[in-house]
């Protein structure tokens, strides 16, 4: 049987998707073993984990040698414990006798620098490092309205969109579902205010997209490529995200909901439709194998997309850690294919030969 290893930063992260690629495993000649990156015995390299038991349909505890393929869910923040799991992970990446489902992607601002002289480079918000407050306030002079993102932000955490008037400063932002608004009366406060969030925090600056609908809903198109079972790219589905009126994010874990690409194309002129399908479709061409080739390879992309009120279409953001709620959701007949892909590319990966499966990574780690 084949060990596949899915790694998350706590013992119960995404408990029922990985129950559920786990209970189709069996059948597929694979034994499923989740566990911590910090609870590898650095010494015998033995993992204190879970295994999942077929017969009782359940993860019990079980202690195992590192899997020599591992499936990375491990999203990390700024706490210890992330702090403690990433360095882990990087020695087992660098491992030659372990291979990991996709290696993962830099932050935004490296993603960036790295598609901007590609043919994407149209569909790219123009971005900057915000490494000080006088380079936010020279965008705000030039353009008004500017959006700040923190460099290693997920979900939508952590962004502000500031605007300049004649008489002060807008500030606004959401936290836990709610908009939060601030105005500052001048510089000075501004200021105040934000030299402590780019110091304490990476920030990247970018201009302000009018990315809403007609009833002031923000919104993006949300797109999940995986891997396929003979290591090619497919589209497993999109949807659209919708998010509170007013507001700046439409991801779900702010309280967004998500529609049909379907249904949404169908209420646009057909004209309009055709434009935004055909300019996904040769974003969704190009897009994994440019990311291949400046990095290492990966099992799977979501991919955010923004389609501003005068037409133009933007990349906003590419996960390779993506969720699967949007897809579920729009397009649930997908759902055994998302459980079963992990497994089925986790055996095209232990199909190669050691040497050939080494020798398929190395030749990336340079680029």
């Amino acid at each position: 049987m084949i060990a596949f290893g899915i790694m998350t930063l706590t013992p119960d992260s995404e408990t029922s998707y990985l129950t559920e690629i786990a209970k189709t495993a069996k059948s597929l000649g694979i034994e499923c073993l989740r566990f911590v990156p910090s609870d590898i015995n650095p010494h015998t390299q033995r993992v204190r984990g879970k295994k999942f038991d077929n017969n009782k349909n359940q993860w019990v505890d079980d202690e195992f040698a590192i899997p020599s393929i591992l499936y990375d869910r491990c999203f990390y923040g700024d706490d210890e414990h992330s702090k403690q799991c990433l360095p882990i992970v990087t020695w087992l990446k660098s491992r030659r006798d372990i291979t990991f489902l996709g290696y993962g992607l830099p932050n935004k601002l490296e993603l960036y620098e790295s598609l901007k002289d590609t043919v994407l480079s149209p569909y790219l918000p123009p971005t900057l490092f915000a490494a000080d407050t006088d380079i936010i306030l020279k965008e705000l002079d030039a353009r008004n309205k500017v959006i700040l993102k923190p460099i290693n932000g997920a979900q939508g955490y952590g962004i502000y969109y500031l605007k300049k008037s004649a008489k002060n400063y807008h500030v606004k932002t959401e936290k836990q579902k709610q908009i939060i608004s601030r105005i500052f009366p001048n510089e000075v406060k501004l200021l105040k205010w934000l030299k402590p969030l780019i110091k304490n925090r990476k920030y990247l600056l970018q201009p302000y997209l009018e990315l809403f609908n007609q009833d002031l809903q923000p919104f993006d198109v949300r797109i999940l490529l995986q891997k396929n079972e003979k290591g090619n790219w497919s589209e497993r589905g999109r949807g659209i995200r919708f998010g509170t009126t007013g507001g700046l994010l439409s991801n779900l874990s702010n309280g967004g909901t998500a529609s049909s690409f379907q249904e949404w194309t169908a209420s646009l002129p057909t004209a309009k439709a055709d434009y935004i399908r055909s300019e996904l479709d040769y974003i969704l061409d190009k897009l994994p194998g440019l990311l291949e080739d400046k990095f290492l390879p990966l099992f799977e992309i979501g991919v955010d997309i923004g389609i501003a009120r005068n037409g133009s279409i933007w990349i906003l953001d590419l996960n390779s850690k993506p969720g699967r709620k949007v897809v579920l959701q729009t397009s649930p007949e997908v759902k055994e294919t998302l459980f079963h892909a992990p497994l089925l590319y986790a055996k095209n990966l232990f199909g190669m030969e050691p040497q050939e499966r080494k020798s398929f990574y190395e030749k990336t780690l340079f680029h």
